[in-house]
C-alpha cells in the first residue's frame, strides 16, 4: 500500500476504527512504518482518545430534576448524551488500548531500527535538467549532500526547497563550519510530486547582510 491508496481508503480512520481486513491492516501498518504523515496522524488520534478516556474517567454530574420534561433541541451536542456517549467511548477506550500496547510499540521500535535512505549528492552552482535523480516511495524521506563551494565571511547558511511548480518547500538555516564544504540534510517524507527541484543556497554574514551563492537541482522520482 502507498500513501495515495491509504488516503483513498481512508485508512487511518478505518484502522482505528477495527475496518480493515486482515491484507489490509498488514499492507497499512508496514506503509505506516515508512511515511511519516501516517505515524504522524495514528498518533494524534491517539493522543484525542487519551483525552477522552480522562474525559469518561471524570464522575457525572448529578442531574437536577425539573417539574416537567424539557427536550433538548436536536444539535450535534446530542452526541454527547450518555445513552450515545458511553458506547461511544467505550470503542474508544479499546483503540486507546490497541494503540498503547500494540501499534506505538511497533512505531518506536521500527524508529530505531536502521535503514538505507535514498540520496543524491548535489553542488551549490550546478543548475539544470541533467541533475542527479532521487529515486523515492510516497511519503518518504531522503538525504541530500550539499556541496557548497567555500567562501570566507559567512557566519552561517539558508538552505531554500522549490518544488516543480517554483513554490517554497522550507527553509533551513544551519552555521557555516570552517574548512567544511559538504552538508548532508534530510528532507522530510512527504506527499509530493516527482519532477525537478531546485535548492538555493544564500550565505548570512555576522553583520546579517545577505548574500545568493547559487542554486543547484535535482530530480525526484517516485515509484509506486
Amino acid at each position: 500500500m502507498d500513501h495515495a491508496d491509504a488516503l483513498r481508503l481512508n485508512a487511518t480512520e478505518r484502522y482505528l476504527l477495527n475496518e480493515l481486513d486482515t491484507t489490509q491492516l498488514e499492507q497499512f501498518e508496514e506503509h505506516m512504518f515508512g511515511c511519516q504523515e501516517c505515524a504522524l496522524d495514528v498518533q494524534a488520534a491517539s493522543k484525542f482518545l487519551e483525552q477522552s478516556k480522562n474525559i469518561l474517567a471524570e464522575p457525572a454530574p448529578v442531574p437536577v430534576l425539573s417539574p416537567r420534561p424539557v427536550q433538548a433541541p436536536h444539535s450535534w451536542l446530542a452526541w454527547f448524551r450518555p445513552a450515545l456517549a458511553v458506547p461511544v467511548f467505550a470503542c474508544l477506550l479499546a483503540l486507546v488500548a490497541y494503540q498503547n500496547l500494540i501499534t506505538l510499540p511497533r512505531l518506536e521500535i521500527a524508529g530505531r531500527q536502521p535503514q538505507i535512505m535514498p540520496w543524491a549528492s548535489v553542488t551549490v552552482g550546478t543548475y539544470g535538467a541533467e541533475g542527479p535523480h532521487v529515486s523515492t516511495t510516497p511519503g518518504q524521506s531522503f538525504l541530500l549532500f550539499v556541496r557548497i563551494p567555500p567562501e570566507a565571511g559567512f557566519e552561517r547558511y539558508t538552505a531554500d526547497l522549490f518544488n516543480p511548480a517554483g513554490k517554497l518547500e522550507w527553509s533551513l538555516t544551519f552555521p557555516a563550519v570552517a574548512g567544511q564544504d559538504q552538508w548532508p540534510m534530510q528532507v522530510p517524507g512527504a506527499d509530493r510530486p516527482a519532477g525537478t527541484y531546485t535548492l538555493k543556497i544564500r550565505g548570512i554574514t555576522v553583520a546579517g547582510e545577505d548574500k545568493d551563492l547559487g542554486r543547484t537541482s535535482f530530480d525526484l522520482q517516485i515509484h509506486k
